[in-house]
């Protein structure tokens, strides 16, 4: 067993590492060729490959040298006006290293800027285009002010697909020795949910326990509810055995760790796998969607799971009179 972290072990080093986003990579890899880019935007979910990318561009622009013409900032460690003032400022009026004529800023988690930092950006992407770019990630590019998208060129990062995840996992199982059989990997799939970072954390901690991973341990160390258990709780609602369904949750819940907001997202995906018909399940999602946001609000979670299973309890009944 390696004792690095497989997020940094297995980061892309070339852009045929990066999994998933073809029509992106096209694009960049034409801007790296010809040595010269606009500021890019990066926006997406979590663990899908922008910090990766930044940093592929960056080595193959620069080679060796790249550490010396790569700035990275975390915004959301350091999101006042005085580190655009400063600690980008500083850097990006010097010039490059080497062939290329700028360096790289990379700011990462940039919807955490305060908006008059954000501001202060905006002039400095101005100020020193000459020796700099800029490459801003980000999770919701709507906090993003609209003066700063408009000089860059965006690209939305889209979750892994199934195809590109069970890739990364057959490459990580076959450097570390692992055997996994098709259920532990469908398992690491869903709960990575398309986050390739997720995905290796996950796979890394079940490794731990042997070179041989389960369903079982994959969903024990995700503390997340096999969907078996989930359909099983609905079903038991649905066929009007209230409290055995609850008691079911709470066991649900209290093996895994599971919180409120955790279990509810998962009744919500297994909802539409329930053998009943298209209306009861958009009844069913509504009633999920209600429930979240009260646990988010503050109420008692237990309280608002047991009123949701009644809600599916009296969808059954009506279910079964029609």
């Amino acid at each position: 067993m390696v004792n690095a972290i497989w997020t940094e072990k297995y980061r892309p080093k070339n852009f045929s590492d990066i999994k998933g986003q073809k029509e992106i990579l096209r694009r960049v890899k034409s801007f790296v060729e010809q040595k010269n880019m606009p500021h890019l935007l990066f926006s997406g979910p979590a663990g899908v490959g922008k910090t990766s990318l930044a940093l592929v561009i960056a080595k193959q622009l620069f080679g060796d040298s790249w550490r010396g013409n790569f700035l990275e900032l975390n915004a959301s460690d350091e999101r006042g006006i005085d580190v655009v003032r400063v600690k980008v400022k500083d850097f990006a009026r010097t010039r490059a290293i080497g062939d290329v004529p700028f360096k790289i800023i990379y700011l990462d988690e940039c919807d955490a800027l305060t908006k008059e930092a954000q501001q202060a950006l905006r002039r400095t992407m101005e100020n020193y285009t000459q020796t700099c770019r800029f490459i801003l990630s980000c999770n919701y590019s709507s906090k993003i002010i609209d003066p700063i998208q408009s000089r860059c060129a965006v690209f939305r990062f889209r979750p892994l697909d199934k195809a590109d995840l069970g890739r990364i996992i057959d490459k990580i199982s076959s450097e570390e020795g692992l055997k996994l059989d098709e259920k532990a990997k469908d398992a690491i799939i869903e709960v990575s949910e398309g986050d390739c970072r997720k995905l290796e954390n996950v796979l890394q901690s079940s490794a731990v326990l042997g070179k041989h991973i389960t369903e079982e341990s994959i969903f024990s160390i995700a503390s997340s509810a096999r969907p078996k258990e989930v359909i099983d709780i609905l079903k038991l609602s649905l066929e009007n055995k209230f409290i055995e369904a609850r008691n079911k949750l709470l066991d649900t819940m209290l093996n895994h760790g599971l919180s409120g907001l955790d279990i509810i997202k998962q009744i919500q995906k297994e909802i539409l796998n329930l053998n009943i018909n298209g209306r009861t399940q958009l009844e069913l999602i509504s009633k999920c969607g209600e429930a979240e946001f009260r646990i988010s609000e503050g109420s008692d979670e237990f309280l608002q799971l047991e009123a949701f299973l009644a809600e599916v309890a009296l969808a059954g009944e009506k279910e079964n009179k029609e």
